[in-house]
């Protein structure tokens, strides 16, 4: 960590040569953390309002668990996501808060304590196979401080379900609508609504469903306005804007 680096900002902030205003725009820029196999960044909390979140997909067990290690040093949450049951053991053996979401194969520690979260974001799953992208989104927005509310399986085989929630969806800051097979429902519910949507197709349908690329393409096509799509899967991404858009309204 470049800890030099934000001694001598501290020092100039002392010295009153430089305004707390100005050492936070030079810290956004600092400090990150080379421990070999991975380069972490410290800082991007300041920079974006969101601490780096670590992708256990592709790492080893002992990879995840040391970066969690150096993350908890700095004393932030840590959210890893797509996660195995054997690399929370690992997490757990270091941080006893750690909890573990199965659908969703997040985990989350939660080292700050946080008041009542913020806005409202609503998630919405087509099927109850979608859900294990929604919980990863749930558990993202929460994480980052958003209200999160849900309403599962209600897609458009059974259109009645979602027009019986209309009251819901119309309270809602902004929607994440998650979605395999034909990918219909955002567009759906973005003709009902005037929120930002975000669709997430997923990769849950048969064969001609292409791993979620038909729902990704339906998605992209929609004929509704306001409708933006992520990566098949996405929840983490979808999440991470949701919260953006949802912390914006706390402005007006």
């Amino acid at each position: 960590m470049h800890t030099d680096g934000i001694k001598k900002i501290l020092g100039l902030v002392r010295d009153r040569r430089l305004s707390a205003e100005e050492a936070l725009e030079r810290l956004k820029v600092l400090p990150y953390e080379d421990i070999g196999f991975a380069t972490i960044d410290h800082h991007r909390h300041i920079r974006q309002g969101m601490p780096e979140v670590i992708l256990a997909d592709g790492k080893t067990k002992e990879q995840v668990t040391e970066i969690t290690k150096k993350m908890l040093m700095n004393k932030g949450d840590i959210l890893i996501t797509r996660a195995t049951e054997e690399v929370f053991k690992g997490i757990k053996a270091i941080d006893k808060r750690a909890r573990y979401n199965r659908l969703g194969r997040t985990i989350v520690i939660n080292v700050k304590r946080r008041g009542n979260g913020k806005g409202n974001i609503l998630l919405v799953t087509a099927g109850t196979a979608d859900i294990p992208f929604a919980e990863e989104a749930r558990e993202t927005a929460l994480l980052f401080g958003s209200n999160v509310t849900s309403l599962y399986d209600v897609g458009v085989a059974g259109l009645h379900r979602i027009l019986d929630r209309k009251e819901q969806i119309l309270s809602a800051r902004v929607i994440i609508v998650v979605a395999g097979m034909d990918g219909v429902l955002p567009s759906v519910i973005g003709g009902l609504v005037d929120k930002p949507v975000i669709a997430v197709p997923t990769s849950r349908g048969y064969g001609a469903s292409f791993g979620g690329l038909a729902a990704l393409l339906t998605m992209l096509n929609s004929c509704a306005a306001g409708v933006a799509v992520v990566n098949i899967d996405n929840g983490f991404g979808a999440a991470s804007l949701a919260h953006k858009i949802n912390m914006l309204g706390e402005g007006e």
